[in-house]
This record gives C-alpha cells, structure tokens and sequence, in this order.
C-alpha cells in the first residue's frame, strides 16, 4: 500500500463525487470537521450517505442531491425528517449494520480516530460494525479511506484479536482538525426515575458484570452504584458511559467476570462529558471491540451475574416492548436493546432490567406507558419471550417463566394507580395458555 496522502479538508471533500456512496460510523466515530465541510459543496446529484446518530447538523444532509440512510436517528436525525430533508431510517439492530455496510461496499469509508503514534491510527471512540469495511475500503484500490484525526479524540485500545487502529499507510486520506468529541451532558434524574434506581438497585450486588443504556435511569444507577459499598464489578457494555466512568473511578471494578475477557471493560463506542474522553486518552482497562464482538447474547451470558439496564418508551401487557418509535414514528434506533435483553435470558444467573417511567404526558394528557393493547402501528423494537424485568416506579414485574396472566397481572400492578384498576380488569381478561 504505502500511499497515504495529507490534505487539507477543502482538498479531501473534492475527492467525493457528484453521484458517490459514503459511510460513516455511528456518532462518536464521525469526522466532523470533513462532514461539515461536504456541506459547502453545491454540485451533488446523487450522494448516498450512509450512517447513525449523527452528533451534529451537518448542512451536507440537507442539500437536494444528497439522500441519508440512518441505523439511529437522534436529534440530528429527527429534525432533518421534521424539516423535509431526504433522510430515511434502516431497520437493523447494531450488529446487522456490519454485513448490510459489506453489502452497501460504499465507495467511501470515512472515519475519525486520534493522532498517528508509531504509524498507527486509533479509531480512538467507535469501533462499532463499521472496522472490516474500513479495512475493506483500504485494501481496494476502487474505493477511498478518509480518516480526520484530532488531538481532542484519545488513543483508545482494542485487543489483539480485534486491533482498534489502522496503520497509516493504509489509509488514503489523512485530514487534521480541532474538532472535539460530542459532549454528552448528564442527565437530572427526575423524581420517577430516582425511585426506578432504587428498585433497580435490589438486582445489583458485588461480583456483577454491568451494561447500562444511555439517559437517566441508567446515568441514576451508576451513580449510586459507584457511592455504594459494591465491590468486585464487570463492565460489558455496547456504549461506554460517563457513568461508568465514575464506577471505574471509585475503585469498584475489577473485570473479573469468568469470560475472554478478563481484566478488561469492553465497550463497542463511548460518549459522555469531556472528561470521559480525558480519562479513555492511554487507559489500557477499556476495550473497543467490534459491535458483533460486544454485543453476541452467547458472551454477553458468559459474563458472571451480567446484570443489563435499559429503556423503553412503552410495554404492553403481553410484555411486548417499544423502545426506538412513538406511534409508529422513529424516535431513535434498535441499537444493541435485543441483544441485551436476550443475552441474559440464556444463563440462570443472569437478569435484564427494563426500567420506564409509569407514565408520560402527551399534549397535556396523562398517559400510561403500561399499556393494555399497543396503538394499531406501533412497532415492536423487543419481542415479549426475551422480557424478564420490567421496572417502573411503582413497583418491579418479573415476567420470566410466568405465564401469560401472571405477566398482565404483574405489569398491570406497576402501573400509575390512575390507570392500574383498568389494567388490572384488562389483565384478568388475558386467555389462560
């Protein structure tokens, strides 16, 4: 190979086509500095952008000419649809994106990593389903590797079956910029969603492995699990957090989960408050492995005591989970939800917590997010058979091995008391299996 070239950005963005493909990786893996840059070009007529959760506007997005397929839409995304931007949403969990990019085989692969240090290039935030089609686009000479490089990104490390970095001479185009990582403020927890930690708490014990979802609830969990006196925890978790940072920093982790991955926090992507990147810059305990790596069900259950914590936006009484839509609309993505959810199921030891507000108001309206019957169009995100914990305020619903009432029952009884004595008539009504 031994072709890379330095440019300028405004050299680098003259490289792509009028009618091209390009992919980036999702949020944190995104070169900024060369996503906007695209956006001062007026000549497109056919540029086909592929990626996820964006962490900035990009007015690239919004020229006619270029088209966005998303894997997970986030603000960005969401007021690019809103504003009539030709943007549309690829159903596929973070897994699937690897073989769906294989197929794609985008003419261009662009990236952002951290600064060269001995010819080698982190991917430093993300490594994600997009590393074999980087790798793919660098051995090609068809096709273009563009990767940004910025002092703000930390050389992060993989480990040596799965190596987070790309030697320089395999890269293409190396650009530099100044752009900093997407500041992911901590979220308040709201009154609702401390109770929620609370209950969620009476899973986790010393010697459990960890995943936690992005927002509040799992943002309240680390926090009062990195003040309390749990010792001896794992990390295994599709995005690393600052909250996990802050479990890390209390001196509470060990990795000794009785997995391959002993000694090691491994993650597939991180973001969070500025000093989580500071901390990752040369920490040897993370791992960026790839999303088909951090993500399996079968090593997710390898993990001692895997505990997982997530979201959703709504549950039915079947147990039947939407997490990534509101009245069939996209709001966000499938993400690693499943994988999370069903991993644990596979070892008797292991628990999957799905924690949700009781309710939300819609224009005004009290609304139950425990639902008797889901809205007609609404999409499933996780299948009622792989639930074993749902969590809300006011109270916590095992579902695993129960019976279809006994799993009404349980959900219609964590329901808000307004609309509890409904659920609960709607739940006797459920057939006997």
């Amino acid at each position: 190979m031994g072709h890379m070239t330095q440019m300028q950005i405004s050299d680098a963005i003259a490289l792509i086509r009028p009618s091209d493909t390009l992919a980036v990786p999702l949020g944190p893996g995104v070169p900024g500095a060369f996503m906007h840059a695209l956006g001062d070009r007026t000549d497109f007529v056919d540029l086909q952008i592929f990626g996820a959760l964006m962490p900035d506007l990009y007015g690239v997005l919004a020229l006619p000419g270029v088209h966005y397929r998303s894997g997970f839409f986030g603000p960005a995304e969401r007021l690019l649809r809103d504003t009539g931007a030709s943007i549309d949403f690829v159903p596929a969990d973070f897994r699937r994106f690897a073989p769906i990019l294989r197929k794609l085989a985008p003419r261009v692969m662009a990236t952002a990593g951290s600064p060269p240090v001995d010819g080698w290039v982190s991917l430093s935030l993300h490594a994600g389903a997009c590393v074999d089609e980087i790798h793919r686009a660098a051995a090609d000479p068809e096709r273009l590797l563009i990767v940004e490089v910025s002092e703000k990104f930390p050389h992060t490390f993989g480990l040596p079956q799965h190596e987070h970095r790309i030697h320089v001479d395999d890269i293409d185009v190396l650009i530099t910029s100044e752009r900093e990582p997407l500041n992911l403020a901590d979220t308040i927890a709201t009154e609702a969603e401390l109770a929620i930690a609370q209950l969620a708490m009476t899973f986790i014990h010393s010697g459990c492995t960890l995943q936690t979802g992005i927002g509040g609830i799992p943002n309240q969990i680390a926090t009062v699990i990195a003040e309390s006196n749990l010792e001896d925890l794992g990390i295994h978790s599709e995005m690393f957090t600052s909250g996990l940072m802050r479990i890390h920093q209390s001196g509470k982790v060990t990795n000794n989960k009785g997995s391959s991955f002993d000694g090691y926090s491994i993650t597939t992507f991180a973001a969070g408050v500025p000093e989580l990147y500071t901390w990752l810059h040369e920490n040897e305990v993370v791992r960026f492995l790839p999303v088909h790596v951090v993500n399996s069900p079968e090593l997710i259950a390898q993990n001692r005591n895997m505990v997982t914590i997530n979201g959703a936006l709504a549950v039915d009484l079947a147990g039947q989970v939407v997490a990534d839509t509101i009245d069939g609309t996209q709001f966000s993505g499938v993400g690693g939800h499943e994988d999370f959810v069903s991993g644990p199921g596979l070892d008797s030891t292991d628990r999957s917590l799905i924690c949700l507000p009781s309710t939300s108001t819609i224009n005004g309206t009290l609304t139950s997010r425990i639902m008797g019957a889901l809205p007609a169009g609404s999409v499933i995100s996780t299948p009622r058979h792989q639930v074993d914990v749902i969590i809300t305020e006011f109270g916590i619903a095992e579902l695993e091995g129960r019976t279809i009432r006994e799993r009404a029952t349980a959900l219609a009884e964590i329901a808000h008391p307004q609309f509890r004595d409904e659920l609960l008539a709607a739940a006797q009504k459920w057939p006997r299996d």
